[in-house]
């Protein structure tokens, strides 16, 4: 490969910061998926989001990615509060 030059395959700036975003905020619901005290529930919302992301792992569009990311945080802040909520 000639310098300077990069893969087709080659991830654009904006495509990998995107990219960034998602394994955050895939981390940071398996971490709050860690503190539901059952068992069965843990494991069924573990499985629920690796699907959720295996599903649209292939998703291209721009605005679409940022509305599941949105979405997603939303999701993620309504378990920590549930969670919040259950631990009180």
């Amino acid at each position: 490969m000639a310098a300077g030059r990069l893969p087709p395959s080659a991830l654009t700036l904006k495509q990998f910061l995107r990219r960034q975003q998602v394994l955050q905020l895939y981390r940071k619901i398996l971490r709050a998926i860690r503190e539901v005290p059952a068992e069965q529930d843990r494991r069924y919302l573990k499985d629920w989001a690796r699907e959720e992301f295996r599903r649209n792992k292939d998703a291209t569009e721009e605005d679409a990615i940022r509305m599941m990311i949105t979405q997603g945080n939303m999701q993620l802040q309504e378990l920590q509060r549930t969670l919040k909520l259950a631990k009180s």
